[in-house]
């Protein structure tokens, strides 16, 4: 597999367009800070998409209804510092749009002028078309999300496959119509039943990303850190996903060889380290022996001169040693080393 470096041109909307035109499969893929979107970036994604899929992989949250707009802007500019080439895509959470065509397109802007991606995504049908119209007209890209829309998770009795039946399939295609209509520039439909996703992009003129909807769409898209295996044994993975890699087992060798080195003293090696040369190694040990020779020096003063010193606590005895080390180490560079003369001081 090759590496494609972000040396590649940038992707826009008439990027998209071109590739849609051409029948040319459009790649996305989720990314929620620095790292994870400039791997997506240097590895050709075409889109990254800041999903509020970042609640759960990111913050450890429950679910999608828990992040802040503030949260996701904040998201959205680390990921945007590390795309060069990708389109990006920033996810509006829930509470941020749906009040108003108003609201939303004050959230929208906030997202690409503070957050600095290129396009935002905003969940729903056709009851969404006055609010992708008002941001679509503010000159803000939108990305449309139909089928299970995770946001709406309680609505829609849970993460279930939508467009089973022939009424929820119709109902899918007026949807996914109703948003093209509505001027988004593409459609994600998700949980989707192949044959269903298959008509409804046959039938668009706009690109539909599927995931979990089969190859019949324009593009895919993945949140990154399931189908990287960036992922605990045991954390529920939808069936859609495809495990690429195991970005988590990888990196618990990694800790543990850490770990194990260090427990071990095998780690730094002398190659991880910074020599001092040799002349100065050895003025440096002459002054050292200096200093050690007038803390025992101090210390045997203070044990004769006061008694009461052995009755403080050891916290306390430590702390006073370790502050006047610090102090001998000091007088001494000034030239002056008979601090045990006024050490009471302390």
């Amino acid at each position: 597999m090759g590496t494609i470096t972000n040396q590649r041109k940038k992707v826009t909307i008439e990027t998209l367009r071109r590739m849609h035109a051409k029948n040319e499969p459009i790649t996305m893929i989720t990314a929620h800070d620095f790292p994870s979107a400039h791997v997506a970036d240097h590895a050709g994604m075409d889109l990254i998409l800041v999903g509020d899929s970042l609640a759960m992989v990111a913050l450890g949250m429950e679910d999608t209804s828990e992040v802040l707009l503030e949260e996701m802007i904040l998201h959205c500019r680390s990921v945007s510092r590390a795309t060069k080439s990708a389109f990006t895509v920033g996810d509006l959470p829930m509470g941020s749009y749906e009040i108003s065509p108003e609201q939303a397109v004050e959230s929208a802007i906030r997202v690409i002028k503070e957050g600095r991606v290129q396009s935002v995504k905003l969940e729903g049908g056709a009851e969404m078309t006055p609010t992708i119209e008002r941001i679509a007209r503010a000159g803000i890209p939108v990305l449309a999300h139909i089928g299970l829309t995770p946001q709406r998770q309680n609505s829609l009795g849970g993460f279930r496959v939508q467009g089973k039946t022939a009424d929820g399939a119709m109902k899918l295609l007026e949807d996914a119509l109703a948003v093209q209509q509505a001027g988004a520039f593409a459609v994600v439909l998700e949980a989707v039943p192949a044959g269903v996703a298959e008509d409804i992009t046959n039938r668009l003129s706009i690109p539909t990303i599927g995931i979990g909807a089969g190859s019949g769409c324009s593009g895919q898209v993945l949140v990154q850190v399931d189908m990287s295996g960036n992922f605990p044994p045991g954390r529920f993975i939808p069936k859609f996903v495809k495990k690429y890699g195991d970005v988590w087992g990888e990196s618990m060798k990694a800790i543990q060889a850490y770990r194990d080195e260090v427990k071990t003293r095998a780690y730094p090696a002398p190659e991880h380290t910074y020599p001092m040369p040799e002349v100065e190694m050895k003025t440096h040990n002459y002054r050292l022996g200096q200093v050690d020779r007038e803390l025992e020096r101090s210390m045997n003063m203070k044990d004769l001169t006061n008694s009461e010193f052995a009755a403080l606590p050891q916290e306390q005895q430590v702390e006073f040693w370790s502050k006047y080390r610090v102090e001998i180490a000091r007088r001494f560079r000034e030239g002056s080393l008979k601090l045990y003369e006024d050490s009471t001081r302390y």
